[in-house]
């Protein structure tokens, strides 16, 4: 069986973490503009206020920073630093043709993190929270980068 085929377990755990997590990241665009839509403000700009008629009534405080709009372009940005290394990574460690339960604990474990990093980032939950969360995810990808290494050098 081809290692990467849909048809091995291993490979298809892979690309369900790793759509989930495209379209989590793919998501956070499209909440912004409808938080963005919800406060007709938060643009960035300056040519957004320009009157559209998706913005028939533009007034200067539309560029003003709203939180709400800002925080789902935080959790974006925290998407967008840390996802492409779990892709990669992922991938790899495939790769090395893990047991099926572990490569489901790992990825599955990192998408879960991910997920209640994003709740917890949402709903203003503490620093800490949102870093206990970040840390799970982390050291996954830290576990199945050094395996994947040891794996390319013969160990």
């Amino acid at each position: 069986m081809d290692k990467l085929s849909l048809q091995d377990p291993l490979f298809g755990t892979y690309v369900i973490a790793a759509t989930l997590m495209i379209l989590k990241a793919v998501s956070m665009s499209w909440l912004t503009v409808v938080r963005m839509m919800q406060a007709r403000g938060g643009f960035r700009s300056p040519e957004d206020l320009k009157k559209t008629p998706l913005n028939p009534a533009p007034h200067a405080d539309q560029l003003a920073p709203d939180e709400r709009v800002d925080r789902i372009r935080r959790i974006h940005l925290n998407d967008l630093e840390n996802l492409p290394f779990f892709l990669a990574s992922g991938f790899l460690y495939v790769l090395t043709q893990p047991p099926l339960l572990l490569a489901q604990l790992l990825l599955y474990g990192y998408v879960a993190s991910r997920l209640l990093h994003f709740l917890a980032y949402l709903t203003a939950r503490t620093h800490d929270t949102r870093a206990t969360l970040w840390t799970v995810g982390s050291l996954i990808l830290i576990f199945m980068t050094v395996r994947t290494l040891l794996a390319a050098i013969g160990y």
